[in-house]
C-alpha cells in the first residue's frame, strides 16, 4: 500500500498577505514531517500526531501556540485522534498549559480505558503522564491579544461566528499496512465562553477513522459541524459508494444549507485516494502521495512539486 498523508490548517475567510507564505510553508513542513514517517514504515497514528504537532508549534495556526483566546483572554484547547485499525480514540477539551494537546489526546487513547478527558481531569492526567506544564501566558501571542480586542468591539459577534472563527488544524493518513488515522486540534473560536467546547474533540464531528472506509478531519464552525456529525457524515456517503469529492461536497453542502455553517474536510480512503474540500474562502492544505507534494490555500492556487 502506498502511504498517503493530507493536512489542513483550518477553513478561514481569508489569509492575510503577510501570513500567506508562512502559512504555506507551515503546512508543507507538517505534511513533509508526517509523510516521512510513513515513508519510513511508520504508522498512520504516528504520522498524523507528528504532523499536527508541527502545526500546534507554529503560531500561524489556531492550535497549540497559536490558539485564539476565550473571553477571559486565556487559551483553552481541544484535540482528538483516532486509529482506524480498531476504532480506538482519544480526546481532550478545555485544556490549558499544555503545548501539544494532540499528544495528550493520544495518551488518553493508549493509556486509559476512556476516550475523552476534560479540563482539570485532563490536566491531572497530563501531570501523571509527565507532560510538562507550560505557563498559560507562553501560549498567548500578541496577534491573538489584538484579535480578541477587535472581536470584543465587534457588534453582533455571535452572528459573525459562523463566518469568522473557523480555524483548526488536522491530518489524515494511510500507512503501508493499510491502516488509517486522523488527528485534529484547535484553540476554538475567538472570544468564546469559558469552557466552550467545539467539534474538534468530538469523535464523528472533528474527525473519524475506520480502516473499512477511510479517515476524515474537519474544520469550520464547530457548532454547525457537531449538529451534522460532519466527519462521520462524509464517511457515510463514502460507504454508500460516493467518490471522496462527492462525499465531501454533499456533506459540506448539507451543513451549509441546513445551518449556513462553513467549513472544510480532508479525506483519505482505504484505497489511498484523497480529497480536500471547503466552503469557506480559503483552507491551507497539503497532501503527499508517491513522493508528490500537492498544496494550496485558495481554490485556484494548487501547486504540485516533488518531495525532497
Amino acid at each position: 500500500m502506498n502511504p498517503v498523508l493530507v493536512v489542513h490548517g483550518g477553513a478561514v475567510r481569508i489569509v492575510d498577505k503577510d501570513q500567506k507564505e508562512p502559512v504555506r510553508q507551515g503546512i508543507i513542513r507538517a505534511a513533509t514531517v508526517g509523510y516521512n514517517i510513513l515513508r519510513e514504515g511508520g504508522s498512520a497514528v504516528d504520522a498524523v500526531e507528528s504532523a499536527v504537532t508541527v502545526l500546534e508549534d507554529d503560531p500561524e495556526f489556531n492550535a497549540g501556540f497559536g490558539s485564539v483566546l476565550n473571553t477571559d483572554g486565556e487559551v483553552e484547547m481541544d484535540a482528538s485522534i483516532m486509529n482506524g485499525k480498531d476504532l480506538s480514540a482519544g480526546a481532550v477539551s478545555a485544556v490549558r498549559c499544555v503545548a501539544n494537546p494532540i499528544k495528550l489526546a493520544r495518551l488518553v487513547m493508549e493509556k486509559t480505558p476512556h476516550c475523552f478527558l476534560t479540563d482539570q481531569g485532563a490536566a491531572k492526567f497530563a501531570a501523571a503522564m509527565g507532560i510538562p506544564e507550560v505557563p498559560g501566558k507562553q501560549l498567548v501571542t500578541e496577534r491573538n491579544i489584538k484579535l480578541l480586542a477587535k472581536e470584543k468591539h465587534e457588534k453582533d459577534a455571535q452572528k459573525l461566528d459562523c463566518q469568522k472563527n473557523l480555524g483548526t488544524v488536522g491530518a489524515v493518513a494511510l500507512d503501508c499496512r493499510g491502516n488509517v488515522a486522523y488527528a485534529t486540534s484547535t484553540g476554538g473560536i475567538v472570544n468564546k465562553m469559558v469552557g466552550r467546547v467545539g467539534d474538534t474533540p468530538c469523535i464523528g464531528s472533528g474527525g473519524y477513522a475506520d480502516n473499512d472506509i477511510g479517515a476524515v478531519s474537519t474544520t469550520g464552525h464547530g457548532e454547525s459541524i457537531m449538529k451534522v456529525n460532519l466527519a462521520r457524515l462524509a464517511l457515510f456517503h463514502m460507504e454508500q459508494g460516493k467518490t471522496l469529492e462527492e462525499a465531501a461536497d454533499i456533506s459540506l453542502g448539507y451543513m451549509k444549507s441546513k445551518l449556513k455553517g462553513l467549513g472544510g474536510v480532508i479525506l483519505v480512503s482505504k484505497a489511498g485516494d484523497w480529497a480536500v474540500k471547503w466552503t469557506s474562502a480559503s483552507m491551507p492544505w497539503a497532501a503527499v502521495k508517491d513522493g508528490k507534494l500537492h498544496s494550496g490555500i485558495y481554490l485556484d492556487d494548487t501547486s504540485i512539486t516533488d518531495l525532497p
